[in-house]
């Protein structure tokens, strides 16, 4: 079970404003990312004034990215991709990580401190990757995230930008909203935190933000997947 880290020495900041950004500071220590979490915020870097990730900003969206769990779309040729993957969960979250982060990659904004403390989560239980490899062993794709009872917040996804690696962030996509079905467990919420047209494909809508927050209170309370309950490598076919 993922260990519980001591608290935040920060008093976390208001949600009741129309701005997605919501504060600035504050540091990035496990019981300050958790506490986040558990009040709709989450650490994007920035730096307006220089166009770079350096600041350390504090995110609430409104609307806020949600993709139902029941809603997920899969298409044929996607459907077809899953058969070309093994999934496994947190069998190499540093190599994810690291792939999300390639600053060659469009809007990159992964810092090395952000990389070290999801790094920290993962060590704690809190932070997982779920992730597409190749029948010859190949890491194809996947995502990280955070899972905080019945919330799985996503952070980031990538697949590889060969051939063999087209669709395994999808593929990646599809088994973590497997992996969230898996026990039949009603109101769990998967926070993609912004919608983009890509994911707008996939199923997700966009909410109000106090409905966001609504959804996260509730989904707060219920148990997590049993597949992020333990620490041992999961591999699924």
């Amino acid at each position: 079970m993922p260990v519980e880290p001591p608290p935040t020495r920060w008093e976390l900041p208001s949600t009741s404003g129309d701005d997605d950004l919501v504060a600035f500071g504050a540091d990035l220590e496990p019981g300050t990312l958790l506490a986040a979490y558990r009040n709709g915020l989450f650490p994007m870097p920035v730096d307006h004034l220089l166009g770079r990730a350096t600041d350390l900003a504090w995110w609430s969206p409104n609307p806020r990215g949600v993709l139902p769990l029941g809603g997920l779309r899969v298409s044929r040729s996607l459907r077809q991709s899953c058969r070309r993957f093994e999934i496994r969960v947190d069998a190499s979250f540093g190599e994810v990580i690291d792939a999300c982060a390639d600053p060659t990659r469009p809007g990159a904004w992964i810092t090395p401190g952000i990389r070290q403390a999801y790094e920290r989560l993962h060590r704690l239980g809190w932070a997982h990757s779920v992730e597409a490899w190749t029948p010859d062993g190949r890491l194809a794709g996947g995502l990280y995230g955070v899972a905080i009872g019945g919330l799985f917040a996503g952070e980031s996804m990538f697949h590889a930008t060969q051939r063999w690696g087209r669709d395994a962030s999808k593929v990646a996509l599809v088994a973590l909203v497997e992996l969230l079905r898996a026990d039949g467990q009603v109101g769990r919420l998967l926070d993609v935190q912004w919608g983009t047209q890509h994911l707008e494909s996939l199923g997700v809508v966009e909410i109000p933000r106090p409905e966001y927050l609504s959804r996260l209170r509730r989904a707060l309370e219920l148990p997590l997947p049993p597949v992020f309950a333990g620490r041992v490598p999961n591999e699924a076919h």
